[in-house]
């Protein structure tokens, strides 16, 4: 059986914790960013964790 071969664009998007959660950025801070209050673009600047029903898929993209 060959190695499985990590999702290309979920490496790029996900990052796993030391104690095994997966972390991502949040959406809607690309453009348009001057209609967006400050404490707005403040809560959009540090990453999340995903959810835990997404969890176990985002891992098997990141073949961990």
């Amino acid at each position: 059986m060959p190695k499985m071969k990590t999702h290309s664009s979920a490496k790029k998007r996900f990052k796993v914790t030391g104690s095994g959660k997966v972390k991502r950025f949040q959406a809607k801070t690309s453009h348009m960013m001057r209609n967006k209050s400050k404490k707005a673009k403040l809560r959009l600047r540090d990453a999340v964790v995903v959810h835990e029903h997404n969890e176990d898929r985002v891992k098997r993209m990141l073949c961990k």
